[in-house]
């Protein structure tokens, strides 16, 4: 039995809290700017934003927040959310952060079944909901001191919070796939701690660091990349314009806090690649690109490292993780960047058969992984988590194989392989091998049921405006690097795909736009 990939060990500081965080940078660098509010032309530096955090959470203690409360956090990409999200951490309280677009019920299910007493939000509803909206308010009439008002009260939980949560949870995530009751995942404070370490180690980011929060902060790849990473290196994190992605201010906010990095979906990496001028995409101090949350396909990889002018850095990461666990470094040669994911971050790596036998490198089978960044299962669901999580690894799903170098190359997910005849495909082996035609701008590869051969390949494509649209010509270009078994028997072009809350393709909205015999 081969033995696991191990990452070289990430030095972890046992027991810190996430409410600590900016106090501990703030000892070392008060000076330095640790948000930057493109919208209000705020910059924060850590002294003042450590004194803020403890402001709120010295609110919600004195508005009847008890430790290991359970509270929810609905806010865009801004001032209020980190103050927030840090000051609940200071106050002892498990922060759950929501996505402001879920309709008003489904949140509301939300913090129902987590057992969450209020909602801390910048934007409150006026509805009599037995979780109630509780105002945070971060003004900064001065652009570099802001105030902090919590107003509101949470209300007497008529049940304790799920079961399952312990005095060391931090977070509690809500999945992000397609299932329809998505997943309750607790992430300590040790775990956060190892997350940021993973990100900042294997990037080497700094004080002379700064990026943008491109990626919502309610999902990991934003919250551990993206901003908490970032403030625990000592680094600038820049709040977008309008609280949100936004390609047409993108650019400005780079230039707004002379971004060195940022991370976000290949979806949004296409984005800025059709967007961007020359003169945006080079009049900036970019020294790498991260993309992570799904496949970046090596053609797109390679036309933003030109465009750019900047490495592109692919990372593998999910919730059950607390985000990164393999990232691509600088160091690495050109193949590496544009067909692995890199190496373990403070994780074990296996590639497990069926049986859960390790594999040799080389061959294909299910990543498993290991480590402190690690989450222990599920909250109320021992059924997922038995299945999920075994002596200590987490079956992730996704079908990979290392190489003799270490690297974990990724052949997409169990569920997604479409079974042709007994031929089994990767649906992202074909995207990639779509993209590379100078037509296709973006691809998505599904599987739809055949009387003949059980299922059979379909491809969604988007073109460029200008080109022109041939069936038997994409067959044939197809058949060109792909098996003949491979090959899409049907090709569909739209204007846009479908994409899951953190940015990857919903091929189940796919399989049921195109399913219905006589669609188009």
């Amino acid at each position: 039995m081969e033995a696991p990939v191990t990452a070289p060990e990430t030095p972890v500081t046992p027991g810190p809290s996430l409410g600590d965080l900016a106090e501990r940078v703030a000892r070392t660098h008060p000076s330095q700017i640790a948000l930057a509010a493109m919208g209000t032309g705020a910059r924060i530096t850590y002294e003042t934003l450590a004194d803020v955090i403890d402001d709120t959470a010295i609110a919600l203690s004195g508005n009847g927040f008890d430790a290991g409360d359970v509270i929810g956090l609905r806010t865009g990409n801004n001032l209020g959310y980190v103050v927030g999200l840090l000051g609940a951490a200071r106050a002892g309280l498990v922060t759950v952060p929501l996505d402001p677009a879920l309709p008003h019920a489904e949140q509301q299910i939300r913090l129902q079944r987590v057992g969450a007493r209020a909602v801390l939000t910048d934007q409150p509803i006026a509805t009599a909901d037995p979780c109630p909206d509780v105002l945070i308010d971060v003004s900064a009439e001065e652009p570099t001191r802001p105030r902090s008002q919590v107003r509101g009260r949470p209300a007497a939980l008529s049940e304790p919070p799920v079961a399952g949560l312990a005095p060391s949870d931090a977070l509690v995530m809500f999945t992000s796939g397609t299932t329809a009751m998505p997943k309750m995942v607790p992430w300590t404070h040790d775990g956060l701690t190892a997350a940021m370490a993973n990100v900042v180690g294997a990037y080497q980011l700094g004080p002379a660091d700064a990026t943008v929060a491109v990626m919502p902060l309610f999902h990991g790849h934003g919250l551990v990349a993206g901003l908490l990473a970032t403030l625990s290196s000592a680094g600038c994190v820049g709040l977008p314009t309008a609280g949100r992605f936004s390609a047409q201010h993108f650019f400005d906010e780079l230039r707004f806090v002379d971004a060195t990095w940022f991370t976000a979906v290949p979806t949004i990496h296409q984005i800025l690649l059709n967007t961007a001028s020359s003169s945006d995409a080079t009049d900036t101090r970019l020294r790498f690109l991260r993309s992570c949350s799904a496949p970046l396909p090596p053609e797109v990889a390679r036309r933003i490292e030109e465009t750019f002018g900047s490495l592109v850095l692919p990372a593998y990461g999910m919730t059950e993780a607390t985000h990164q666990a393999c990232a691509v470094t600088a160091s690495a040669d050109v193949e590496t960047r544009l067909r692995t994911v890199g190496e373990p971050t403070g994780a074990e790596l296996r590639i497990a058969d069926a049986a859960g036998v390790a594999c040799p490198p080389g061959v294909q089978g299910e990543v498993w992984l290991r480590g402190p960044a690690v989450t222990r299962g599920y909250l109320n669901n021992p059924q997922a988590t038995a299945e999920t999580f075994v002596d200590g690894w987490l079956r992730t799903g996704d079908l990979g194989s290392v190489g003799p170098s270490g690297v974990l190359t990724l052949d997409g997910r169990i569920k997604n392989i479409i079974n042709r005849g007994g031929e089994k495909i990767s649906p992202e082996h074909v995207e990639d091998a779509l993209l590379a035609h100078p037509d296709i701008t973006q691809a998505a590869v599904f599987g739809m049921p055949d009387p003949k051969y059980g299922e059979q390949v379909v491809a969604a494509v988007i073109l460029r405006a200008d080109a022109h649209w041939d069936d038997d010509a994409l067959q044939r270009f197809c058949a060109s690097s792909l098996a003949r078994y491979e090959v899409p028997a049907r090709f569909l072009r739209v204007d846009e795909l479908p994409v899951t809350p953190k940015g990857s393709v919903d091929r189940n909205r796919l399989v049921e736009a195109f399913g219905s015999p006589g669609r188009p």
